[in-house]
């Protein structure tokens, strides 16, 4: 038995959870009764048509980032003081948030909740983050993050378990009170669901007849090392030269686990440096991806389109289930658009968030889906899926036996090219950065940009994006400034909730063209004259005091 005890506490103001749980500096989370607070709010915010806290089953896994440690034991003593039945922890509690979703899904658990602040760097000056995901497997929608910001304004009393602490470093069942601890290998299940969705026969028969084609795959000291090292070296029978960056680090080795030009500067330069025909990495938490071949960067947007196109002759998966729909964020390049006009399939544009995409899947309604930051993920689980879109990419290649350069240009010849880059100021001034997107909405809602010309382009429309959910009728508002212009270019820009200091202003540029001449292009060539526009537009030098983005993808 274990005693439970009552602790007064009182309410911290800002644990409101954004997309993606909340997310904040590690000095904030050890703060005294900050983490309780909000694992206990979490847990009573857990859906009724889920079960509720009492008898739960939940899935606890992380990135393994500085503090989540001592995290997995708050989670162990508010789970007890909540009558929770079962616990099911990846070792040391790392598990990628897809494997954790597919975990969700397989035992019927009533949840899970996930360590991890994604791809925001680790270590005790940075960031760190609790996320909840509901029984289907994906992130809680806003019915369950407005609940538990409730709870946490009003929150006076923690339910806490005197418990002694618990060892999760060895696979085994321990029991802890009344409750159980399953401690599992949080790569087993992920790999056998991998082999059930790729033909890897088919990627191993291409590797065998291929001896001189170059794999690198970049862990980036993040959550997916271990099952890269699985996948590519045990499974593919790669060379061990062809993972790097394989074991996670709390502090990711000092580095930034995103996967995109700008810090995953090092995969980029080897695969340069030594000619490699294929490089890849993912962030620290396993669900976002970067593809890059000798002299090709896809962009996530084209990435999207083209695992799409191939998904019903190159993936066993789609060969047998179909593809019932596609979708991208708004945000994201049309490309995909294109291609479910092709296949005669519907396709949706949502809001930036990978639960408006379990929506979808959960009414059979989208097969596979994008966001243009680095996400890529199927109906197979309920998050994006940085392995996946990998192996999806090294299946395209096998059946196609052409270079990722290759496939990106016989697709240009099908569907056209949507130039498409994203530019990131980082840190901002929040209140300026506010300001910048007011000024475009009260110019928006004037109608004052409607036919304006400025540069080449005229503009068409321009809105803040507005989506009506088909299956569940909520309304989400103001989702990023719009401005389309009558040639189908598109310029957008929103504001993020994903870093844990300042604003980051995220500004997107995209471009169709339908000229074989200009395929080859560089993509910032092709879309100069489109950036200037958009910097004219929105005065963002002027607000934010930069003249440069912090990152460019």
């Amino acid at each position: 038995m274990v005693n439970i005890l009552s602790v007064p506490t009182q309410p911290f103001e800002g644990q409101k959870p954004g997309t993606s749980g909340l997310r904040k500096r590690v000095k904030v989370f050890q703060q005294e009764n900050y983490t309780e607070n909000f694992i206990q709010s979490m847990l009573e915010a857990i859906p009724e048509s889920d079960g509720g806290a009492k008898n739960a089953t939940l899935v606890i896994g992380g990135d393994g980032r500085y503090y989540s440690d001592e995290v997995l034991q708050v989670i162990v003593k508010c789970s007890l003081g909540q009558g929770v039945s079962k616990l099911i922890v990846g070792v040391n509690g790392i598990v990628s948030t897809p494997a954790a979703s597919n975990l969700i899904r397989k035992h019927k658990a009533t949840g899970g909740i996930l360590l991890t602040a994604s791809h925001n760097p680790g270590g005790p000056d940075n960031d760190f983050g609790i996320k909840y995901n509901c029984s289907n497997g994906g992130p809680a929608p806003e019915s369950v993050t407005d609940k538990i910001y409730e709870i946490t304004k009003t929150i006076k009393e923690l339910k806490v378990a005197d418990a002694p602490k618990v060892d999760f470093s060895k696979v085994g069942t321990q029991k802890v009170g009344d409750m159980t601890i399953e401690i599992i290998d949080g790569v087993n299940d992920y790999v056998t669901l991998m082999k059930e969705i790729f033909d890897f026969d088919a990627i191993k028969g291409f590797l065998a007849n291929n001896k001189d084609f170059k794999l690198l795959f970049d862990g980036m000291n993040g959550v997916t090392g271990p099952y890269g090292q699985r996948l590519f070296v045990e499974e593919f029978g790669l060379p061990q030269s062809s993972v790097m960056r394989c074991k996670p680090l709390p502090d990711f080795g000092g580095a930034h686990p995103d996967p995109n030009l700008t810090y995953a500067h090092d995969l980029v330069e080897r695969v340069e440096k030594e000619g490699l025909d294929f490089g890849a990495a993912s962030d620290g938490d396993g669900d976002r991806n970067m593809i890059i071949g000798k002299n090709a960067f896809v962009t996530p947007s084209d990435s999207v389109a083209i695992i799409a196109h191939y998904a019903k002759e190159a993936i066993p998966y789609f060969k047998k289930h179909g593809v019932n729909g596609l979708a991208r964020s708004m945000p994201t390049s049309q490309a995909v658009d294109l291609v479910a006009k092709k296949m005669g399939v519907e396709y949706f544009e949502v809001p930036t968030g990978w639960k408006f995409f379990g929506n979808l899947m959960d009414a059979g309604r989208c097969s596979v889906c994008g966001e243009e930051s680095f996400g890529t993920g199927s109906d197979h689980i309920r998050e994006k899926d940085g392995l996946w879109a990998i192996v999806a990419w090294l299946s395209i290649i096998a059946y196609t036996n052409k270079s990722v350069q290759d496939i990106l240009q016989d697709h240009y010849k099908v569907y056209g090219r949507n130039f498409f880059s994203r530019y990131d100021y980082e840190e901002v001034d929040g209140t300026r950065a506010e300001e910048m997107v007011d000024r475009l909405r009260n110019q928006i809602a004037s109608s004052e940009l409607v036919n304006k010309k400025v540069g080449d382009f005229t503009i068409d429309k321009a809105d803040d994006f507005e989506y009506l959910d088909p299956i569940d009728g909520s309304i989400s508002k103001k989702q990023g400034v719009r401005i389309i212009f009558k040639d189908g270019s598109r310029i957008i820009i929103r504001l993020s909730g994903t870093g844990s200091q300042g604003a980051t202003v995220r500004l997107y540029v995209e471009k169709y063209s339908s000229n074989p001449e200009e395929y080859p292009k560089d993509t910032q060539e092709a879309l100069k004259p489109l950036i200037d526009v958009a910097l004219e537009l929105s005065e963002l030098v002027k607000f934010t005091g930069r003249d440069e983005p912090t990152v460019i993808t």
